[in-house]
């Protein structure tokens, strides 16, 4: 579910996600939707009740919906859309007024980490993959041969873009992209995906009626974003299209495609899991902190580094702080993460991909006491910061990187074991 913003997955959302996939520069907390520049662009989302769902009402479009269409006409035949596709593609065309909703949707609540990974690596799920290896083997060994991305991997992928191509998207994706380039928040970026999609028209790959997908235009069952899908998608099975909804092969295919071309390495491991010495300073859990397993050995921290070279480099991952479990990540992890710009996700890609083959165990225990902070309560965390000296970045409640920064320097202004990791009981003190 690659995205493009700055999710084949809008990595799929619009944060990037199939669905979406945000494009920052900062690793996403796991409940973050964001649009990556992954395929789709999906950070998987928590559905919340309706209580706990916040509705960002955009302003009221300046024109109506048939002069913006009029106006993008325009632009699309100018990029060569033809006259006759464009208005074959648009005929009948509406805003969605559920699209509308879903973009302005933002959970208040969502799930912990711990609970995102159970439901990412169910016994289903395994079952499931593990029958696939089997029942595809002889086009995942040869698209593993060409693209040197390792079959598990893809699978895991497959599994959480779309539940193994079950789940792909039911919206028109011409539709969905034209709502919110008329009336969503990211405008300009939906008038590229939808002059994308005409162009994934006019090439024959698929039929209007097939151009299907998730709200925010993720698409196939690796929910690739338009933009994505003609950067990378692949015709693998020779039937002369790129078909990522009907042919599990140029969809595997075109995911290997993809993280080939995000620095994915063959042989490589994404990372795993590692003990941390008593006393250990935990303000190196930093993405920005890169080091060699050598280097991290040398500091107390232990781990089984197969298949990294001496100068291969990582960080420290400590996805629910200090007292849960704590992972080295490499290179492969950074490939997974271009997908879909979260951390949890691209930890459940790397340990479903385990999984398959009776690994990814986490040992030791999740700090199951204490709950994540609501929406609400990261932006009163990061308004909070930014009115004592501290940079947390804006108030919009993602915890970045800006904002664990912060987060360190105010656990380490109170004698705190600075792991960036914003709780409940850290709000109270900031307060």
């Amino acid at each position: 579910m690659p995205l493009r913003l700055s999710h084949p997955r809008l990595a799929g959302l619009i944060a990037g996600t199939a669905l979406l996939l945000g494009a920052c520069a900062e690793t996403p907390t796991p409940e973050a939707e964001q649009i990556s520049s992954k395929p789709g662009a999906t950070v998987q989302r928590i559905e919340p009740s309706a209580a706990q769902v916040q509705v960002a009402v955009p302003p009221a479009p300046a024109v109506t919906f048939a002069e913006w269409r009029t106006r993008f006409r325009l632009k699309a035949l100018r990029a060569g859309i033809d006259a006759g596709l464009f208005d074959r593609a648009l005929a009948g065309i509406e805003p969605d007024a559920s699209v509308v909703r879903a973009d302005g949707a933002q959970p208040e609540f969502t799930r912990p980490v711990w609970e995102y990974l159970d439901g990412a690596m169910s016994p289903v799920r395994v079952r499931k993959g593990q029958a696939l290896l089997a029942e595809h083997a002889a086009s995942l060994q040869a698209i593993e041969r060409r693209y040197g991305v390792e079959r598990e991997t893809l699978v895991a992928i497959w599994g959480m873009e779309s539940s193994f191509g079950q789940f792909q998207g039911e919206h028109s994706v011409i539709r969905s992209l034209a709502t919110l380039a008329f009336e969503g928040r990211r405008p300009q970026w939906a008038e590229e995906q939808l002059l994308a999609a005409l162009q994934i028209l006019q090439s024959g790959d698929i039929g209007p009626n097939g151009l299907r997908g998730s709200w925010a235009g993720a698409m196939g069952q690796t929910q690739f974003i338009p933009t994505t899908y003609l950067s990378h998608a692949v015709d693998f099975d020779g039937d002369g299209r790129r078909d990522i909804w009907n042919s599990s092969a140029d969809a595997l295919a075109s995911a290997a495609h993809y993280l080939q071309a995000s620095g994915w390495h063959h042989g490589k491991p994404w990372g795993f899991q590692v003990a941390l010495p008593d006393g250990f300073d935990y303000a190196l859990a930093d993405s920005e902190i890169r080091k060699t397993y050598a280097q991290w050995h040398a500091l107390g921290v232990k781990g089984t580094p197969a298949g990294l070279a001496p100068n291969d480099t990582g960080y420290l991952l400590l996805p629910a702080g200090h007292r849960g479990p704590a992972f080295l990540v490499f290179g492969n992890f950074a490939a997974i993460l271009k997908y879909n710009n979260s951390s949890s996700y691209a930890l459940a890609v790397g340990l479903l991909g385990q999984r398959f083959g009776g690994g990814g165990q986490i040992g030791g225990s999740w700090p199951k006491d204490e709950r994540p902070l609501g929406r609400s309560e990261r932006i009163a965390l990061q308004q909070g910061l930014a009115a004592k000296g501290y940079d947390p970045g804006p108030a919009d409640g993602i915890i970045g990187a800006n904002t664990r920064r912060a987060v360190r320097a105010f656990q380490q202004s109170l004698g705190l074991p600075a792991d960036g990791y914003p709780t409940p009981a850290l709000l109270q003190r900031l307060r």
